[in-house]
């Protein structure tokens, strides 16, 4: 008996974009370009991922809106939720991403600077619309980080002083629809998501929470959705590089009893 539609975890791609190109790094650092990110996303689609995820990684270090251009080409190529992130600031931002094909916007260090903005996206668009991504570094637990988590923004350049689970908390509260949490310490490492950060602003929240940061292999998923708790798990080094594809990935999930949605 197939699992009713919201109760399947999701896979969802995530494409970083660098100057129009998309790029990997490790732990936010010693980024490679890899390829064109239309032509990758509509191979995603085709595959059968669930959503896409596009972020502008340095839209928001060099101060500048995101490439407008490339978030109308994959949005005409891909039939699926498309979640676009980096340079939003505003809600004109939003609606300009949103008008380009974007079902979801996705705020990270501009809702830290001004958490404000979560609200007045989700009063302007519903939050549904409104993803707060959070770049996460683990530290030693402090009265100002008592997880032992700390928020940090600018693609991993500035921490912040907050504790993640309560930002977690708090997004919830100003509306946000959506959490995706990225691990710095785990991204592109292909060694396993940070479950302990993930099953904590999982058990926090009542909203769906997205892994990210660590994927390396088809067990990592099932991990995340599992342990972590997650509803959807983020995906990048482990598909761009061909070692699987959505498809296989898929397949590994149902087989370890993850309920998924097949194509």
């Amino acid at each position: 008996m197939t699992e009713p539609c919201h109760l399947a975890k999701r896979l969802i791609p995530c494409l970083d974009v660098r100057n129009g190109i998309l790029t990997k790094g490790v732990r936010f650092e010693g980024n490679i370009d890899i390829g064109d990110p239309v032509e990758t996303a509509r191979r995603y689609y085709e595959e059968g991922a669930d959503e896409i995820v596009f972020y502008d990684i340095t839209a928001s270090h060099e101060a500048r809106g995101i490439f407008i251009d490339v978030v109308e080409r994959v949005a005409s190529n891909i039939f699926i939720p498309f979640s676009v992130g980096g340079g939003i600031s505003s809600v004109e931002d939003m609606r300009a991403v949103l008008l380009a094909g974007a079902e979801k916007i996705s705020i990270n260090s501009a809702a830290v600077k001004d958490p404000l903005l979560i609200s007045r996206g989700a009063d302007a668009f519903g939050s549904q619309a409104v993803v707060v991504g959070m770049d996460v570094k683990q530290v030693p637990a402090s009265d100002a980080c008592p997880s032992g988590y700390e928020v940090v923004i600018h693609g991993g350049r500035r921490p912040m002083g907050i504790d993640a689970v309560a930002w977690a908390v708090r997004c919830q509260e100003l509306g946000a629809g959506e959490l995706c949490i990225n691990s710095i310490d785990a991204d592109g490492t292909c060694d396993g998501y940070e479950l302990t950060l993930t099953r904590k602003i999982c058990d926090a929240v009542n909203i769906p929470v997205i892994a990210s940061g660590g994927a390396g292999k088809p067990q990592h998923l099932v991990d995340a959705v599992t342990d972590g708790g997650a509803s959807a798990a983020l995906v990048a080094s482990i598909v761009h590089y061909g070692q699987y594809s959505i498809a296989d990935l898929k397949a590994y999930m149902a087989g370890a009893g993850v309920a998924v949605r097949t194509i």
